[in-house]
């Protein structure tokens, strides 16, 4: 089997990866959490999985509905190291609810026109109706972060991006927009352990980009952007909610909850959606925990 990339993930992990990280990976078991910081060393069992995912997608499709009647909008923006699974917990969010009313927003690069606008412009268009739900697949935070990494922007862009973004998003919720914002975080060993599986997976190759490959080698570049554009954009009116992704379950199920939890719909069932974790679920000061 061709590997995408001619391999360059599994040749990482032979030649280049620190040997803890490939000790690790090497002795794990398929449900062992690899990140030793992590509060559980195994992932959610299924069946309590399954139990409390059911519950809130009842919850979410009420939901939906209310916002539909009310007009409400809201916006919820997935931002997170790569394969740590914003597009598992994006389908877990919006699969019972009515596509008409819920759509995933995953931008490419700019093109030569958009290079030219505002940086914010573009995302714009993107934003909910009365009635919506949009789920944003990366952001405009790609500019605190990821063109940060890999020189896609300069330091004076940069800069001008922070100097806007808490006012651009003050500005959302001023308008009654309902903004979340989650980073989800990954551990070193378990993001490597993912791209592993992905490289191998023909259902999942597709998945994988050249800035996957380069960024494995640039993990404490990623480190210290992710830390300042969380400490510079975290805001009264627009916070970051840290999820930690090392068990896609647990994540996904803290992420539908703190929406939930949020959000005041008719015929809320605060039993079905459960007490948040928040050794899993929290502000920013739990990013690098």
């Amino acid at each position: 089997m061709t590997l995408p990339f001619d391999g360059a993930i599994s040749a990482f992990f032979d030649n280049d990866a620190p040997q803890s990280l490939r000790d690790a990976i090497k002795r794990a078991d398929n449900n062992d959490i690899l990140s030793t910081s992590y509060p559980y060393s195994e992932e959610l069992k299924r069946k309590a999985y399954d139990k409390q995912m059911q519950a809130m997608q009842i919850e979410l499709v009420k939901m939906q509905t209310w916002a539909r009647e009310t007009g409400a909008r809201i916006a919820c923006v997935f931002e997170g190291r790569d394969a740590a699974g914003k597009g598992g917990t994006i389908k877990r969010f919006q699969e019972n609810l009515n596509p008409r009313g819920a759509r995933v927003v995953a931008l490419s690069k700019p093109s030569e026109l958009e290079a030219t606008q505002w940086y914010f412009q573009r995302y714009i268009d993107h934003l909910p109706s009365g009635g919506e739900i949009v789920f944003f697949d990366r952001s405009w935070y790609n500019r605190g972060v990821v063109e940060k990494v890999f020189g896609f922007c300069d330091d004076a862009q940069r800069e001008h991006f922070f100097a806007q973004v808490p006012d651009f998003e003050k500005m959302l919720v001023d308008e009654g927009i309902h903004l979340f914002k989650f980073w989800l975080n990954v551990g070193r060993a378990e993001q490597l352990r993912r791209f592993l599986e992905r490289e191998k997976d023909p259902l999942k190759q597709w998945k994988l980009s050249w800035i996957d490959v380069e960024g494995l080698s640039r993990w404490d570049a990623y480190s210290q952007a992710i830390e300042e554009t969380l400490t510079r954009s975290h805001t009264a009116s627009a916070p970051w909610t840290i999820v930690r992704s090392d068990d896609k379950r647990r994540a996904r199920i803290e992420a539908i909850r703190h929406v939930l939890s949020t959000l005041d719909y008719d015929r809320k069932d605060p039993k079905a959606i459960g007490q948040p974790d928040a050794a899993i679920c929290g502000g920013p000061d739990i990013w690098n925990a």
